[in-house]
């Protein structure tokens, strides 16, 4: 018996220390395992991280060749044409399917309406109205009534001439958007962008407080300032400092009460573009614009020599022509002075200009009347008196008191 209990001990003795063996065994084998399993999986947490940082870094590398890509990305075309319509203004924008008009040229003639009609311009995205001289916005009533016009800015000023009240009538007729930007403001049809860079208010000053626009088409600049004086300028330049462009529209038709040279330096355009009449009696441009141009070396273009200038871009390059205007159903009549072919006379009864009834050409014989106001005084027709002349655009106190002394004008 006793040697029966020593063989039973011993096998359990055996027994057990297998079962150590087995269990150090497995305990071992769990620990590699999970060694294993542990540096599996931070060997795919650093196969994340690595895939990840690679995305990271694969993702930066396209921004940057989309960026890169984007700054030299063309655009669809853009063609700016600043439109031959005499002493006047009137620019229009194509692009897409997109058309955009900036002033429309003046009231005594359709050459804009026709240069539309021969581009097959049906609808117009926007019209910007500078400010309302007859001679910017001449023929928006008849262009509200041709095509289809979506919306309409202006500078808020008014005037008391015909065809302002006119376009307004028409522009409540057509039941057309309508807005008066200020300084500040910015906009964008397509891929064209607008900063509105002047007036930050109103006072009443049409000419001075012309809307002046800046466009953004890709990486150039295309301004555009209306009639604006060189103290309009010089706040343009205050409310924005960075304010560039390649191509200048020069103000107030080459007048010498715009584009000081401090402007021009600050802007430092390529290009300027200056609508004028041939021959006009303003003597525009004036000799001083030139030479600060000339001086800058800024290249020039003029509609009374060049006739219509159409500038096309894809928004990295560009390209210039010309195209000399038709003649056009509604001509005015010459900017140049006739009185080479009048002796300065006095007509009528009372021997003087009757303001009322004498025909353009006399009236041009009055002191400070060129083509254009003597136009502008036979649409303001009639007068009560010669100091109702005020009422015609550029003449003040101290024109209409020349005006007075010389006692050629009259109303009978």
């Amino acid at each position: 018996m006793k040697r029966y209990l020593t063989i039973l001990i011993t096998f359990m003795l055996f027994m057990t220390g297998c079962q150590l063996q087995i269990d150090e065994s497995i305990h071992s084998k769990d620990k590699a395992d999970e060694t294993k399993i542990e540096t599996e999986e931070q060997s795919v947490q650093s196969d994340k991280e690595a895939i990840h940082q690679t995305n990271h870094n694969e993702s930066k590398e396209k921004t940057k060749k989309k960026t890169s890509s984007h700054k030299k990305h063309s655009l669809s075309p853009l063609t700016i044409h600043y439109i031959d319509v005499g002493q006047a203004d009137a620019t229009l924008f194509t692009f897409d399917e997109h058309a955009i008009l900036f002033d429309t040229g003046d009231w005594k003639r359709d050459d804009t309406i026709d240069y539309l009609e021969q581009l097959g311009i049906t609808d117009l995205d926007l019209i910007i109205i500078s400010h309302p001289d007859a001679d910017h916005i001449g023929q928006l009533p008849e262009i509200i009534d041709t095509f289809h016009v979506e919306e309409v800015w202006m500078s808020g000023n008014e005037s008391s001439s015909q065809v302002f009240q006119r376009s307004i009538e028409s522009i409540l007729n057509h039941d057309i958007n309508y807005h008066e930007p200020q300084a500040g403001e910015s906009f964008a049809i397509g891929d064209l962008e607008m900063e509105v860079v002047y007036p930050l208010n109103k006072t009443g000053q049409t000419n001075e407080e012309s809307l002046s626009v800046c466009f953004t088409y890709g990486s150039h600049q295309f301004l555009f300032t209306g009639d604006a004086d060189s103290k309009a300028e010089s706040e343009m330049l205050q409310m924005n400092e960075n304010l560039r462009a390649d191509v200048l529209h020069i103000g107030h038709h080459g007048s010498n009460t715009s584009s000081e040279r401090s402007f021009i330096h600050a802007i430092k355009p390529k290009i300027a573009i200056i609508s004028v009449g041939a021959d006009n009696s303003y003597g525009h441009p004036h000799p001083d614009v030139l030479n600060r141009l000339e001086n800058a070396s800024i290249r020039i273009y003029r509609t009374d020599l060049h006739g219509t200038i159409q500038l096309t871009t894809d928004g990295n390059n560009y390209s210039i022509k010309t195209v000399k205007a038709k003649t056009t159903k509604k001509q005015a009549p010459s900017s140049k002075k006739e009185t080479t072919n009048f002796t300065k006379k006095k007509t009528t009864t009372k021997n003087c200009i009757d303001i009322n009834k004498a025909p353009i050409s006399e009236l041009q014989q009055i002191i400070h009347i060129g083509s254009d106001r003597a136009a502008q005084i036979i649409e303001l027709r009639p007068f009560s008196s010669v100091d109702e002349l005020s009422k015609v655009t550029g003449i003040g106190p101290s024109r209409l008191q020349d005006i007075k002394n010389e006692g050629l004008a009259c109303t009978n």
